[in-house]
């Protein structure tokens, strides 16, 4: 009689059929990674609108233990930041409201990789911040102004630099592809955060009603 053969041989794989596996792989990588990036991404900006809305909430709280204004217009003498921002200053604005912020970490967008988050006010620069602070808006009675924002801007295609930034109404200003590529987030005073493109950009800053935005950009 002849010896029985092992059936184990026949479980094993081919060659062909390891590298059809590993190519269905490559396949499914290929399809898959853009849409987890763009996952990512969106889950990026989500985080950064969401950073601008707490922003936003603890200026208004901040406004209704002091006369319901925003710090940009308190003079630093009764515990606002209106002297220091009007030179360019964001850090002051937002460590005078350090209590209603509760943390540091939300001043900053998850895209931006020019600056870092933290979780502690202690040594808080503008190297932590990714928002500007507007100047020209002094609470909610004005609802379409500017409170804050990502300060990724160009003008003219050059990077805006850190302080005082004038913004007329015709100016040639846009985002820069550092974060959220050419677009951006913007909260209003209403407490809203808007999110678009240079040209909604340009539509924000004419229905603020004023001629010129002063920003402070860290």
């Amino acid at each position: 009689m002849k010896p029985r053969l092992s059936q184990k041989r026949n479980a094993a794989m081919t060659l062909f059929e390891v590298g059809i596996v590993i190519a269905v792989v490559m396949i499914l990588a290929v399809l898959l990674l853009p849409m987890l990036g763009k996952a990512q991404r969106r889950s990026s900006r989500i985080g950064c609108v969401n950073n601008l809305k707490q922003i936003g909430l603890s200026d208004r709280i901040w406004a209704g233990d002091n006369g319901d204004f925003y710090p940009m217009s308190v003079s630093v003498t009764n515990g606002g930041s209106m002297e220091m921002v009007a030179t360019g200053n964001v850090l002051q604005t937002f460590l005078v409201m350090s209590n209603e912020l509760s943390t540091p970490k939300i001043l900053h967008c998850p895209e931006d990789a020019a600056h870092i988050g933290t979780n502690l006010f202690s040594g808080l620069s503008n190297s932590n911040i990714s928002f500007f602070v507007a100047l020209d808006v002094t609470n909610e009675a004005n609802p379409q102004m500017f409170l804050s924002g990502d300060a990724n801007f160009e003008i003219g295609g050059i990077p805006a630099k850190s302080g005082l930034l004038v913004i007329s109404s015709n100016a040639p200003i846009g985002w820069s592809a550092a974060r959220h590529k050419f677009s951006g987030n913007i909260a209003l005073a209403d407490g809203s955060v808007q999110s678009g493109n240079n040209s909604a950009l340009t539509n924000w800053l004419h229905q603020t009603g004023l001629a010129t935005n002063r920003l402070a950009l860290p």
